[in-house]
């Protein structure tokens, strides 16, 4: 009997833009029990709803099997190679060059779970977790993507990310950036990379207003509050924090290893994409 397809489900016309990529089943031992496209089904509803592994529903294949596929494609690269497929077809589709010429890095602390595996503290958060590095295109497709501890700065962190960027995205040669990365991570990116980088900082916070002697002054209406404004370039990368949040499992870091931590992240992104790309 059929089941019932789940929200997280790949339609025939997203499974079609994923199957390309996919890796052929091996030309010696036992035939496949399961097809790929339920394996793929179970993986993305595990990101989608933050199950755990052992919580898969009975109607996709068992957890193990489930499992070992994902651990086996985050160790052959393949999530981040279909990441970067999907990612060059739709800017082919909507007129743009596969390969950008811009970019912009941001990052966003999370708490971790009692797991285990490598955590920090971020002073400036207020959070003791792991800091998610992104490179973004314009778009707020992703790039690159790196998990480390909280604990690095955003400018110190900066090698981790983008080494070899220069040879993976030639095309590159600008790239926007927010105050933390000013310094030693600014000068990095420009001399290593020969990359030209733009600070987007917020403005300038009211320091103080000409009173007139004997006029009242409504102090609580000129504190600034809450939202300041979008700010340019930097919004795009802050719109792709919020598509990973859409994802349960992203909404802590419940990995062990940092590694499984960039897959999720690879693998919720080329979800998106594929989804975008069969609806066009």
């Amino acid at each position: 009997m059929e089941r019932h397809a789940y929200p997280s489900d790949l339609s025939a016309a997203e499974f079609a833009c994923l199957e390309p990529y996919l890796p052929a089943p091996f030309p010696r031992g036992r035939p496949r029990r399961w097809p790929v496209r339920e394996i793929l089904d179970a993986i993305f509803y595990i990101i989608r709803t933050g199950a755990q592994w052992r919580q898969l529903p009975h109607e996709y294949p068992p957890w193990p099997t489930v499992y070992w596929h994902f651990r086996r494609w985050r160790l052959d690269g393949l999530w981040e190679r279909l990441n970067a497929a999907l990612r060059e077809r739709l800017r082919v589709r909507v007129g743009r060059h596969p390969q950008p010429s811009a970019a912009i890095i941001d990052s966003q602390s999370v708490k971790t779970t009692g797991v285990g595996g490598v955590r920090g503290y971020d002073g400036a958060k207020k959070v003791s977790g792991r800091k998610r590095h992104l490179l973004v295109e314009t778009q707020g497709l992703v790039l690159r993507a790196k998990v480390h501890t909280a604990a690095l700065q955003d400018r110190a962190a900066v090698p981790l990310l983008l080494a070899g960027a220069a040879e993976q995205f030639p095309r590159i040669e600008h790239v926007w950036v927010d105050q933390g990365y000013t310094g030693t991570g600014k000068a990095w990116i420009e001399h290593d990379l020969r990359w030209t980088v733009e600070v987007v900082r917020h403005l300038p916070k009211p320091r103080g207003v000409w009173v007139f002697p004997g006029q009242v002054v409504d102090w609580e209406a000129l504190r600034p509050k809450g939202f300041r404004g979008v700010l340019p370039r930097r919004w795009a990368v802050e719109r792709t924090f919020s598509w990973l949040g859409h994802s349960r499992r992203l909404s802590k870091d419940y990995e062990r290893l940092c590694d499984t931590s960039e897959a999720m992240i690879y693998a919720t992104m080329s979800r998106i994409m594929a989804r975008r790309l069969a609806s066009t």
